[in-house]
């Protein structure tokens, strides 16, 4: 019995009781090795003594204090640290609870902006197809789940969404992945010129998409030519790294890889490992010198915004990151896990592709490899694999809807970042198991 409502009404949870590095043990002492972080959040596993000190300490000290009163050390602390190592001009970091407030932050800074400096025909925010942003109405709306949008719809603001760099099914045979990468982001030029530049305000998208299709990372060339066409149109480009970004591909931020910085960017999850609920926004100085030689006021804000004990635990995980140089790890483990992947499944009927970077890797599951035809969604695979691990100790993050919302399955690995070559074997072998069981279930 529990008066608690769950994410799902008819389902039974176990009950997490402890955390011990990279594993959770239930009030029924049964272990399950953590290879999603949860939701790509755990980066440091369960138990890191460093955070949940820093934690402690800053209980002790205030737990709370609101900001419209007060700064905090911690909250000072951790935004120099972020913009210190941040790309681009961004400059000044808006904390918030969690990834879906930080994109309602974004939103509204770029609409803001714009007010402020003369433009307020400045409106329409371009997204793209088969993209998460948040479950809050505005992160719903521009996001690109048509499964968590359909019965909202009515409740949603005006968004347009273009294609996705999806190359596993997008590519054309004829094709170098770089003239495919021009191809679809020049969608998103003639999306702009097609509203009108003058109306445009913002482009969001996820440098790698996460959950919705599974680990996507951009081909060569497309960031670069995303942040051009911005640029042309004077447009802002919003990165959402909330699930992507805090060092899950190998890089403290994932667009770093491409060379590409944001007027906007997002983070939470690996910002503060799970040991507290945060979020941020950072913000290129443009944006924030608009508002502050402007109005000099941001119309925004929620209680909980810069909780000391939320920063004091983030700067804690980012400093244990950098001081164990775990994403260096992330990288040498990320290929590791690759190749055992690859060597479990690259032949395997049912895979299509394994992709992704670092710890971050998506395994796109098919019912013939060679056509790449997906399995009829009537038998939900990815909840059947997601069972099967569960059962094996294994947490993966599995979903449906990979191709357009409906048709689709994937499953999505986000590992703590101090994970071991055992862990790796732990779980290719259990997630094979479950792969092999649900792809043969009826």
């Amino acid at each position: 019995m529990t008066h608690v409502f769950h994410r799902s009404a008819v389902a039974s949870y176990p009950v997490a009781a402890s955390g011990e590095g990279v594993y959770i043990t239930d009030a029924d002492g049964k272990k399950y090795l953590d290879a999603c972080g949860g939701a790509a959040v755990s980066c440091l596993g369960h138990s890191d003594k460093r955070v949940v000190d820093a934690i402690k300490a800053q209980l002790d000290a205030i737990p709370f204090s609101h900001t419209s009163f007060f700064s905090n050390e911690p909250m000072e602390r951790l935004a120099d640290y972020l913009v210190a190592r941040a790309p681009g001009d961004l400059d000044r970091v808006y904390f918030v609870s969690g990834g879906s407030e930080a994109i309602e932050a974004a939103l509204k800074m770029a609409r803001q902006y714009f007010v402020e400096i003369g433009q307020p025909e400045r409106h329409k925010i371009i997204a793209r197809k088969q993209s998460y942003h948040g479950n809050t109405l505005g992160a719903l709306a521009v996001g690109g789940n048509e499964w968590r949008r359909e019965q909202f719809r009515p409740l949603l603001i005006d968004a347009t969404h273009v294609s996705p760099c999806y190359p596993y099914r997008g590519r054309q045979d004829d094709e170098s992945e770089e003239d495919y990468g021009q191809r679809v982001a020049d969608e998103l030029d003639a999306a702009i010129r097609a509203h009108g530049p003058e109306t445009v305000a913002a482009f969001v998208c996820e440098p790698v998409v996460g959950a919705t299709l599974g680990a996507v990372p951009p081909v060569p060339g497309y960031l670069q030519r995303i942040r051009e066409i911005c640029d042309t149109h004077g447009v802002l480009l919003i990165f959402d790294e909330v699930m992507c970004g805090m060092g899950r591909t190998g890089y403290l931020f994932a667009c770093e890889e491409d060379g590409v910085a944001p007027d906007l960017l997002t983070v939470a999850k690996g910002l503060g490992a799970g040991y507290q609920p945060i979020g941020a926004t950072l913000v290129s100085k443009k944006i924030f010198s608009a508002i502050r030689d402007g109005s000099g006021f941001f119309q925004h804000g929620h209680t909980y915004m810069g909780h000391p004990a939320a920063c004091a635990g983030a700067l804690a995980v980012q400093q244990v990151i950098e001081e164990d140089g775990l994403l260096e790890k992330v990288r040498t483990m990320g290929g590791k896990l690759r190749a055992a992947l690859e060597e479990r499944f690259g032949n395997h009927h049912h895979v299509g592709e394994i992709r992704g970077r670092g710890l971050f890797i998506g395994i796109e599951l098919v019912e013939e490899r060679s056509s790449k035809t997906p399995f009829d969604p009537a038998r939900k695979v990815h909840a059947k694999v997601k069972a099967g691990a569960m059962a094996r100790g294994l947490m993966c993050y599995p979903m449906g809807g990979t191709i357009d919302g409906r048709v689709g399955d994937h499953v999505l690995l986000a590992p703590p970042f101090i994970i071991d070559e055992n862990h790796v074997a732990e779980i290719v072998e259990k997630l094979a198991g479950a792969i092999d069981e649900a792809v043969s279930a009826r």
